[in-house]
């Protein structure tokens, strides 16, 4: 039994089975079926299909099918030959592998390098299997080079910092939190400051060596911002920040530090899988001084000594970091699309809430976009995701930063209830334990602005998880503050608007450099003509009108499938691509064709009725409808209602399911009021309203028809 370098607990390897997808594997083995399943191997690409992608683990072939990858097939960036990172999910009796996606594609963003050798029988370190590795008999002389995949920390002579005047700097030891204690130094380190001692150390190999001394100072070392790093290579600097994030691998305890300019990650070694600076937490304020140097085309730097700062020196570094992340998370252009009074009643909340979103992928916090799962949701949703992937591929080197950093994902009902909140907590406090993740910032588009919602918001605030909501549908008066940013037109007295509208508007503040990108999409969230405005920019952006419509419709129809998945790639070419009137007509051709289908077998079952002058049509949707098919109820009802519609505004279409009812009127109707009367005049029925003034009406299946007669009589008394 051995111990997992990672957590330390009992393993039967160098690591548990709990972190083991968190390294990576090189397979030793000759056959599929000693591939082990839900590992990441390495592997290389070795050709391409229509189907997907073919990669070579070892002597073994598996199949990378293009539903795994997260992108369009044709957009990924590989060659063959190229070295890649897969996931193994399967391997079939007749030899085949399924292969799946990994969002890491470098070494240095796992935790750990294994080896996995079916002769062996356990995960094992790379070090430790080339340790019995005839071929390499000199792998006793251990160098520093990381068997991870992490950056190298490169054992030297230490450097105490000089401390600046106006507050303190603790020196902390790799080992211990002992002030008077410098990082020690590896038996096999070479000290470029002492050439002498290195070459007795070289001749004295197989003797144990005395710890090198700190070296004395030789005056204050300069602060050098983080993005000037690169142009310091092999030069010994301080960087003064923010430890954002650390990893402790098989080698070196690699600290991201972030400063007003960026963040860069510093490697330092105590000895391999030995956290160094055990007290160095998250969020602490420290001075590292260490050498430039450049692994796998990254900077990073290799820390020599850390200091904690503290007083004056830790507030000073604290306020040029936010003055700067301030400055900087502030929107370049603050204008509109076009003048729109009811946008603009609310553009200073746009501004907050685009402001608090940029500060987010400043401050490398995981951006995550809750849409409903309907087109005003997909066009406020995708309009965001475009507005931040640039800006999340210029803050971050990583390949897969823009799948990290950003994350939409629709949600099943049209609130934010505590069951959306519990699966997003569950992820968010599962990634800051496992990979000492920050915590994200959710926004919240076309829902969140109602009562139903407070409390799946309030278990974000327990968490201290910030988040932003953008609803342009009525928001009930005590739920305006359970969000930290809220935007909303009915909040601030205004009317309701699209919400599609106000996340294009949204986007356009986050990012103005695709504002261009965006100009089309307010006129595609109105199941009506647009407003000439609206329509006017959509033309100067290349949409005519009927590209629009066919837009609008496919967006619809894919929003209804797979509602839960977010189809990035399939959304984004619908929108944005240069072919995307080839696509988008066809799918809105099945789009008027499926409804055309259900409105024609719901239309005769409609059963008029009338009270106090008030015309009401009622459809039995339970029984006089595809329930399962497209489209959805909301959608067939808002249909019905404008073709049954006559010119008086007192007209109200009713769809009754077994347990709920949905209303769609021609004037404005509270929904939310008429379920509390109806409640009153059935007790016993469980009549609850849900969604806010134009939601919809739950009850037991039960009391369905006294609920139905109660609702039209207080419709009737509402607008007769």
């Amino acid at each position: 039994m051995g111990t997992c370098v990672i957590c330390g607990s009992p393993a039967d390897g160098d690591v548990c089975s709990t972190h083991e997808e968190d390294v990576f594997f090189e397979f030793r083995g000759s056959r599929a079926n000693q591939l082990t399943p839900d590992r990441y191997y390495r592997g290389t690409v070795d050709g391409f299909a229509e189907f997907g992608v073919f990669v070579d683990i070892g002597p073994v072939t598996g199949l990378l099918h293009r539903s795994e990858i997260p992108k369009r097939l044709e957009s990924l960036a590989w060659d063959s030959g190229e070295g890649v990172f897969v996931q193994v999910l399967a391997i079939h009796d007749n030899g085949n592998i399924d292969l799946g996606w990994s969002l890491r594609q470098a070494e240095r963003e796992f935790r750990g390098r294994m080896i996995d050798d079916p002769e062996v029988g356990k995960p094992v370190l790379h070090d430790s299997a080339a340790a019995e590795d005839e071929e390499r008999p000199d792998t006793e002389a251990k160098t520093s080079e990381s068997t991870l995949g992490e950056p190298e920390a490169v054992e030297r002579a230490q450097t105490e910092p000089g401390s600046t005047d106006g507050g303190s700097a603790e020196s902390v030891s790799p080992s211990e939190s002992d002030d008077s204690v410098s990082p020690s130094v590896s038996d096999d380190s070479v000290s470029q400051s002492e050439p002498a001692e290195s070459e007795a150390t070289a001749e004295t190999d197989a003797e144990p060596t005395e710890r090198a001394e700190p070296a004395e100072p030789s005056g204050e070392i300069e602060r050098l911002p983080i993005t000037k790093l690169e142009n310091a290579l092999d030069s010994t600097v301080a960087v003064e920040g923010r430890v954002t994030t650390i990893r402790q691998t098989a080698g070196p305890t690699i600290f991201e530090v972030e400063d007003e300019t960026g963040s860069v990650d510093c490697a330092a070694f105590e000895e391999a899988g030995v956290r160094a600076y055990p007290d160095i937490e998250t969020d602490g304020i420290i001075r590292i001084v260490g050498v430039v140097e450049q692994h796998r085309g990254e900077v990073q730097v290799e820390t020599e000594s850390l200091s904690v700062l503290s007083g004056e020196d830790a507030e000073e570094v604290t306020d040029r970091r936010e003055n700067a992340v301030s400055e900087r998370s502030e929107p370049p252009e603050t204008s509109l699309f076009v003048a729109d009074p009811s946008i603009e009643a609310v553009k200073a909340d746009l501004i907050d809430a685009a402001t608090a979103i940029r500060r987010a992928v400043i401050e490398s916090r995981p951006v995550i976009i809750r849409h409903t799962a309907t087109l005003e949701g997909y066009v406020g949703g995708a309009a965001l995701e475009r507005a931040l992937l640039p800006l999340i591929r210029d803050e971050h080197a990583d390949a897969g930063a823009e799948y990290h950093f950003v994350d939409r994902r629709p949600l099943e009902d049209p609130i934010y209830d505590v069951e959306a909140a519990t699966t997003d907590v569950t992820s968010m406090l599962e990634a800051a334990d496992r990979h000492d993740e920050t915590h994200p910032l959710f926004v919240l588009i076309d829902a969140g602005s109602t009562l139903e919602s407070v409390d799946g918001l309030s278990l974000l605030s327990i968490y201290d998880a910030s988040s932003v909501v953008v609803d342009g549908g009525y928001a009930d008066t005590d739920a305006t503050d359970a969000a930290d940013q809220l935007v909303s037109p009915t909040a601030t007295g205004g009317s309701p608007v699209s919400t599609g509208v106000l996340g294009a508007h949204l986007g356009a503040l986050v990012n103005d450099e695709v504002r261009a990108d965006l100009s089309h999409l307010p006129a595609a969230s109105f199941w009506t003509e647009p407003p000439a405005p609206y329509a006017e920019i959509a033309t100067d952006a290349g949409y005519e009108l009927d590209t629009i419509t066919d837009i609008r419709n496919a967006v619809a129809l894919e929003a209804f499938y797979q509602s839960y998945e977010d189809k990035r790639e399939l959304i984004a070419d619908l929108f944005w691509d240069d072919g995307n009137a080839s696509l988008a007509a066809p799918l809105s051709e099945q789009f008027e064709t499926k409804l055309e289908t259900e409105v024609e077998t719901a239309r005769p079952h409609l059963q008029r009725r009338s009270e106090n002058g008030v015309q009401i049509d009622v459809l039995d949707v339970a029984a006089y409808t595809h329930r399962y098919d497209f489209p959805p109820t909301d959608l067939l009802l808002a249909e019905l209602h404008r073709r049954e519609a006559q010119d008086s505004d007192a007209m109200v279409t009713i769809a009754l399911d077994e347990d709920e009812l949905f209303l769609e009127r021609s004037t404005a109707l509270d929904v939310r009021a008429i379920g509390e009367a109806v409640a009153e005049r059935v007790p016993g029925g469980g009549v609850t309203p849900r969604g806010g003034r134009d939601g919809r009406i739950e009850f037991l299946a039960g009391r369905r028809e006294d609920v139905l007669d109660a609702v039209i009589e207080e419709v009737s008394a509402w607008l007769g």
